[in-house]
């Protein structure tokens, strides 16, 4: 049956979202990279360009590739040696059992990849996956990512999750998606029993922008998966025109933590094709994050870090401290710090 979500510019501009005068722009758009903004995610529009807006409607910027853009910005590529695997690190690897989200956020650094028609991965390549794990011991930590893995049936992702579970040197589960802010209805009973599994712990790792994303049915969401036994941590990416203030990452990060969310990471932008318009220098970003410091407790503070383009990983580039032989404090004033005598 038809879910609501606006998938065309058609359906966009009827629900008032987008205007005549965006239609051209908006088709070619769409003819390129997905588009889908499910109805409760819709409802948050107060307009095109308001945070919540810009951060899923289709933009003529979009067709506009920087020099700096790359089609595969985190070097997935590079480090994937089956379908849906990527193994950047000794002790975790991601799969991404598909590549269909609830919404196509317009600055995500696999756009030329997801979409409708993109699917899934079939029961072989999953069972592969799986058995890929399974043969290296050294793999602590499985992430689940996509795509959105909470757009799986709860027997899939439930099927998956549990033969992770299985693998004796699997520690932790960890699962990204967007699905409890952008169509909070998926979150059922179904796939929140799904995740609860006894022995071995799932996080969920909730990517939210935006305070306003917070709505009730969001918070309900959530409860729900907690009330499974579901960890949750709050992902973020900054982006000029949704987030780019000391406010507003204040109230973002509140928002997270009302809803027993911890946050984790604040991605600085991976440069995707026809992203730059959401572009924040990194010091401008180490700014907002001192601006921060001290204005908000430390449960609200995220690490900022960079995926080095190419495949390097993620490095944190927060804002430094240490001045010289000092520190400064919150307020920036510095201060002397002396250690011990060197007789201790």
């Amino acid at each position: 049956m038809p879910d609501g979500t606006l998938r065309t510019p058609d359906a966009l501009i009827g629900a008032g979202l987008l205007t005549e005068a965006d239609r051209d722009a908006a088709t070619r758009v769409a003819a390129r990279y997905a588009v889908a903004v499910p109805p409760a995610f819709a409802a948050l529009i107060e307009d095109a360009d308001d945070p919540i807006g810009r951060q899923v409607l289709p933009h003529a910027d979009e067709l506009v590739t920087a020099a700096h853009e790359l089609l595969d910005p985190v070097g997935d590529a590079a480090h994937s040696p089956l379908p849906g695997v990527v193994h950047r690190y000794p002790d975790r690897v991601l799969i991404t059992p598909l590549l269909v989200c609830p919404l196509y956020c317009r600055f995500c650094f696999r756009r030329e990849r997801v979409g409708p028609g993109s699917g899934a991965l079939s029961g072989a390549e999953l069972d592969a996956a799986v058995a890929y794990v399974r043969a290296r011991p050294a793999i602590r930590e499985v992430i689940l990512t996509g795509g959105d893995p909470l757009m799986l049936s709860p027997r899939r992702l439930g099927r998956l999750l549990r033969a992770l579970a299985e693998l004796p040197h699997v520690e932790l589960l960890r699962v990204h998606s967007r699905v409890p802010v952008a169509d909070p209805g998926r979150v059922s009973a179904a796939l929140a029993e799904a995740m609860a599994l006894d022995q071995t712990p799932v996080w969920l790792v909730l990517h939210a922008n935006h305070a306003r994303e917070f709505s009730p049915d969001a918070a309900n969401s959530l409860r729900r998966l907690q009330r499974a036994g579901v960890s949750l941590l709050g992902q973020s990416v900054l982006l000029r025109g949704v987030n780019d203030s000391v406010a507003a990452l204040e109230a973002l990060f509140r928002a997270m933590l009302r809803a027993r969310v911890k946050p984790y990471y604040l991605h600085q932008l991976d440069p995707a094709p026809g992203t730059a318009r959401f572009h924040v220098p990194l010091a401008e970003g180490q700014a907002l994050l001192a601006g921060l410091r001290g204005r908000v407790t430390g449960l609200a503070w995220p690490t900022y870090v960079l995926d080095i383009p190419g495949g390097f990983g993620k490095v944190p580039v927060g804002p430094i401290y240490l001045d010289g032989d000092g520190v400064r404090d919150p307020s920036g004033k510095s201060h002397a710090l002396a250690g011990p005598p060197a007789s201790l």
